[in-house]
């Protein structure tokens, strides 16, 4: 007996050692694990952030064609005038035309005019007229000017448009090929920076789309959920968590609360028709209506997060100010509230982030219309950028893809904006207890 209990002995501690193993080895592993899933989600984030940039940095840069176009006082001015209305109402179309026919003589026949006029862009004629309203001494002068290329000539000048292939499955013909390389090897294209995309509006046409509109239509709405959401968001929270009773009914309410911040979104964009546009006859496509919508889905998140900023802050505050003689109303209007609202303005800022990057509330209101100029005011018709890269992404038409990827990084820089001033606020005012 006594042999059997010393090889027990002498086996137990060998049994306990190899179970301390098997768990620094166990947790090895885990640590192992944990390091491969953050390394696979960081390079999934990378390889997402770099297609995106790598597709829209192109967009950055617009082809120009430089042509010597003479201001034919006949065409622009034909009465000598001078009249500033008689001017913008010339035939610019048909002088960039003429300009291009002429340094291509040899082209001949209706369909491959029509397809030497493709080396322009539609919007050519339209930078025609503004060169003249700027500086209208160019009547009765030959200048070179450098006008937007076609959104074909753009990508194949920028190599996203091949030049193999069979001709019929190419959007260029070897004709165009051939004009653009005769004005290439002249100095006549060139690629500048695109400052449309950020000062224009939207177009049918992907060499003069722009992202204004788009942005303005943004700040309209959240300036709109903003104005309604956070003053109501803080005077619920303020209710709820210092003045109202703990009863079944402020408990139903708290309830219905937390439901309703993970009600899907496309379910208040339902809501907002029903209510806003059939019910009370407001504008369709506003920012204000938009507004209204996103305020809606964005008040349970506040809510919350001003709830959770009042009960971080110290009883004894409360008790102190009670203790000096302030009322219940102005221990919380002037000592709790003060402490708590860094907290309720980074629930409100990502509450508003969220608001921003949303889509399917704001397709059911109208705001997925083609809008093309920048709205001036709340009730103007509008879009925003998540609703514009929506339609970017849907269009046919191939330069709009790189125009897509453009607006997504304009949207991500402000998702990074808004998501950096809430970390900012948060460092200035927090305070340790």
């Amino acid at each position: 007996m006594s042999d059997l209990a010393a090889s027990d002995a002498r086996r137990r501690p060998d049994l306990s050692q190899a179970r301390l193993q098997k768990r620094y080895r166990a947790e090895r592993r885990f640590r192992l694990y944990g390091a491969a899933a953050i390394v696979i989600a960081l390079g999934m984030l990378a390889l997402l952030f770099g297609s995106i940039v790598a597709q829209g940095l192109p967009a950055l840069t617009q082809t120009r064609i430089g042509l010597d176009v003479s201001f034919a006082a006949v065409i622009v001015d034909p009465d000598g005038s001078g009249d500033p209305a008689v001017m913008a109402r010339a035939d610019y179309r048909k002088l960039a035309r003429d300009t291009l026919q002429a340094k291509f003589p040899e082209v001949s026949g209706r369909r491959d005019k029509k397809a030497l006029a493709k080396l322009l862009s539609v919007g050519a004629e339209e930078e025609l007229r503004r060169a003249v309203a700027a500086d209208p001494t160019l009547v009765g002068r030959t200048v070179r000017v450098w006008l937007t290329a076609g959104a074909d000539i753009d990508a194949l000048n920028k190599g996203t448009i091949g030049r193999g292939g069979e001709e019929d499955r190419r959007r260029v013909s070897d004709k165009q090929i051939a004009w653009f390389d005769g004005l290439a090897a002249n100095d006549q294209v060139r690629r500048t920076f695109n400052s449309r995309l950020f000062t224009a509006a939207d177009s049918r046409e992907p060499e003069l789309a722009g992202v204004l509109g788009a942005v303005v239509g943004t700040f309209y709405a959240l300036l709109v959920t903003l104005l309604l959401a956070f003053p109501t968001g803080v005077m619920a929270a303020i209710y709820l968590e210092e003045f109202a009773a703990k009863n079944r009914w402020t408990e139903l309410v708290e309830v219905n609360i937390n439901n309703l911040a993970a009600v899907p979104s496309i379910v208040f964009g339902l809501l907002g028709l029903a209510v806003f546009l059939n019910f009370f006859g407001l504008p369709r496509s506003a920012p204000l209506v938009g507004g209204m919508v996103l305020a809606l889905m964005t008040l349970p998140t506040i809510i919350i997060a001003a709830r959770a900023a009042l009960k971080a802050v110290p009883p004894s505050i409360r008790d102190a100010a009670l203790a000096v003689g302030a009322s219940p109303m102005q221990t919380v209007l002037h000592h709790v509230l003060p402490l708590a609202m860094p907290g309720m303005l980074t629930g409100t800022i990502i509450g508003m982030a969220r608001a921003l990057g949303e889509t399917a509330p704001l397709l059911m209101i109208g705001m997925v219309a083609f809008v093309a100029d920048v709205p001036r005011g709340i009730t103007d018709p509008a879009t925003v950028l998540p609703v514009q890269v929506f339609l970017w992404a849907d269009a046919p038409e191939r330069a709009f893809a790189e125009r897509t990827a453009a607006a997504i990084l304009v949207l991500l820089a402000v998702l990074v904006v808004m998501n950096l001033s809430a970390v900012i606020l948060r460092k200035k005012f927090e305070r340790q207890w």
